[in-house]
């Protein structure tokens, strides 16, 4: 590092903060303020510093970002999918950053009809995230979300599809969740809290009224439950889904009678999820009661409520039970075993039951878009850390697989030239731990190559191994790209979730450094070569690490990362924390503030040598506040006492996502990477 660069000096403001008795200093709390000139002034100070360290490796990150663009397919269309008649696709153009959305009637030799195309929609504004489109029943009108700021605050939109003009209607701070009814002019959409952004209301609207006229169908009251209303693939209901953490609770109305009244399926207990999906007489209920692992019941949709229930698929111990998807002749089961996806097909009469062969030892499938019922044709997903995204048909009959797309990789790229790999490391306490890794073909376990570790590692989400063109730019340099699939998320069972939250969080971490020394061990990397990257709650994963074990490390990226923990979790008026109060704990009971507080990377900061650190933030993050990376990077500089570069890069213009358009994520990438190759490769 370039010695007479100077990093900012953040003013410190010492704010006691008192909970049971417990004293903590906050130097830096005082940057909480959005609104102050002052914090703007130091982010942006922040800024003006990485981009001068960064200055001399500018022409690497150019090189980056111009081998990831070359890679990717600029003119690009996803495949098809059918629905009321209708064939929809989206697809990218040469130099546009956003989707174009189209649709064919009838058949894909009909002429093309473009819905929308998001690079209009975003035309004048730093930041555009488009969703929730949904297509009205006489497939008249589109109702889209824009949210032009990226705190995930939506207006939605009406544009008529026979004329192709915008209507002046629109719906003002929703949170773009839309359900149409199936009369083609009521709508069903949610609002969120002003203070907590928690999505807490379900309205409907009558297209021609003012939303000052819409009515409140429901009201999510607990704090700790969010709302989302939905349409079932069967299109006959509307849904009203209500969750936290641990519980679920549903309610429906028939789509084609919107005003007669939402009805409960199974009323709310402490630890029970379910969901719901509907066929012919009867709704299907995945649900966890007395089955941690999850099993399948079927229910009168007369009499909903669990008493009426009736056992489909039992529950298993080493099976994870994910999701469903129905056919009139036969059921898919997404499962989980082994910590890998399985689909698994089932005749509802006779005997053809099977499991799709995917030939990997480390990969991800998932099903597609399967809207239609009668039909022996199942839509899915598959790819691996070597074979790109892949979309196919499958003939749940013949057991004939179609591929009908596969993400094309420009360039010299040959997935032969890579091999993936799944090995096990020992936790402290004995498990094993997997771990997915991929290198390019020739690579030798000296110890000598650099490698990129990532996790995650909280609320149950599993890290599933991924194709990703952008890492190739790291693997052709000889790199050694990891997955660490450690406890907190689902990767082998629901055990594994709940092994690693509330009072047995720190086996995620522990987990983490146990991968991290394995690899070391068996020689993939040594700790002069190893970089960790994770984000949001990852993020916290890295400031904990780093916290634990900084010498095991030489580069730790933090994206968004959640590490003023403690702080946080006391804070009720912040997005997001009463409803985490299940997934971390409530720090308002002595028992888990002192168990937070003892992981917190913020609380644990200590006067020692750091690896170095690139931080990333963004100012409207409505997940991840940006002080909380902000006063981390202040207090860190504060107390490390190596000569690392420790760098923070707010994106001033978006949230928790980072960038929108395309080509600025390839940028972040890129910069990232650069950042990494500095540091190992000299």
């Amino acid at each position: 590092m370039n010695n007479k660069i100077m990093p900012p000096v953040a003013k410190k403001v010492p704010v006691e903060l008192t909970q049971h008795g417990d004293v903590r200093i906050d130097n830096y709390y005082w940057m909480r303020d959005r609104e102050n000139p002052e914090v703007i002034a130091y982010l942006e100070a922040e800024n003006a510093y990485t981009e001068q360290v960064m200055t001399p490796h500018k022409s690497l990150e150019d090189e980056l970002f111009d081998e990831i663009k070359a890679r990717i397919k600029e003119d690009d269309e996803s495949v098809p999918y059918k629905l009321n008649g209708y064939y929809y696709y989206s697809k990218h153009e040469e130099g546009k950053g956003y989707a174009i959305h189209c649709r064919k009637k009838g058949s894909l030799d009909a002429e093309e009809e473009i819905l929308l195309d998001v690079n209009q929609v975003a035309e004048g504004h730093d930041f555009c995230s488009v969703g929730g489109l949904k297509v009205s029943e006489q497939n008249d009108m589109l109702a889209y979300a824009v949210d032009n700021v990226g705190r995930r605050i939506y207006t939605i939109c009406f544009k008529n599809l026979i004329s192709g003009v915008e209507i002046e209607e629109k719906l003002e701070h929703t949170t773009g969740n839309i359900a149409w009814a199936a009369d083609n002019k009521t709508l069903f959409y949610t609002t969120q809290d002003e203070e907590t952004l928690r999505s807490n209301k379900v309205w409907k609207h009558r297209l021609g009224t003012s939303q000052e006229e819409d009515e409140l169908i429901f009201e999510e009251t607990d704090e700790k439950f969010t709302v989302a209303v939905m349409r079932s693939k069967s299109r006959e209901y509307i849904f009203i889904n209500s969750s936290s953490t641990l519980s679920s609770e549903w309610r429906f109305v028939e789509s084609n009678d919107p005003d007669s009244g939402f009805r409960l399926v199974q009323s709310r207990e402490h630890k029970h999820e379910y969901g719901i999906d509907h066929y012919q007489d009867k709704f299907y209920v995945l649900t966890n009661w007395q089955a941690k692992n999850f099993r399948l019941m079927e229910a009168p949709i007369d009499t909903p409520s669990k008493e009426y229930w009736t056992e489909l698929i039992p529950h298993r111990s080493d099976v994870l039970l994910e999701g469903i998807e129905i056919f009139a002749k036969f059921m898919v089961l997404e499962e989980r075993s082994g910590g890998l996806s399985h689909l698994r097909v089932m005749e509802w009469e006779g005997e053809n039951e099977h499991y799709i062969d995917f030939g990997e030892e480390t990969y991800t499938a998932w099903t597609g878009a399967n809207y239609d019922f009668d039909t022996p044709i199942l839509r899915y997903g598959y790819n691996s850390l070597t074979t790109p995204a892949s979309v196919y048909d499958y003939n749940m009959e013949t057991r004939e697989k179609i591929l009908l797309k596969q993400q094309e990789v420009l360039g010299a790229f040959n997935s032969e030239d890579y091999h993936a790999e799944r090995i096990y490391a020992i936790a402290q306490d004995g498990v094993k731990v997997p771990i997915s890794l991929v290198y390019k073909k020739g690579f030798e376990r000296n110890g000598e190559a650099p490698l990129y570790l990532t996790g995650y590692g909280a609320y149950g989400f599993s890290y599933d191994p991924y194709f990703s063109s952008i890492r190739l730019s790291l693997l052709d340099r000889g790199f050694v790209f990891a997955i660490a699939h450690i406890r907190g998320g689902e990767d082998m069972g629901r055990a594994w979730y709940e092994d690693g939250k509330m009072l047995k969080k720190k086996n995620t971490f522990s987990d983490f450094i146990a991968c991290a020394e394995h690899l070391i061990a068996e020689k993939y990397t040594s700790s002069s070569k190893l970089a960790a990257n994770g984000g949001s709650a990852g993020g916290l994963l890295m400031g904990a690490v780093m916290n634990m074990r900084p010498e095991l490390f030489k580069v730790i990226v933090a994206e968004v990362p959640f590490v003023d923990v403690v702080s946080t979790m006391l804070d009720e008026s912040i997005p997001l924390t009463v409803g985490e109060y299940d997934e971390w704990g409530n720090p308002n009971d002595p028992k888990y503030y002192e168990y937070i507080k003892s992981y917190s990377p913020y609380d644990q900061l200590e006067t020692k040598d750091y690896p170095h650190t690139l931080v990333t933030s963004g100012l409207h993050d409505s997940q991840v506040q940006y002080w909380e990376p902000t006063k981390w990077v202040a207090k860190l500089r504060e107390m490390k006492t190596d000569n690392n570069m420790l760098l923070l890069k707010t994106n001033m213009t978006a949230g928790h996502g980072g960038a929108s358009g395309r080509y600025e994520m390839y940028r972040e990438v890129a910069f990232e990477y650069a950042f990494i190759l500095s540091i190992l490769t000299k």
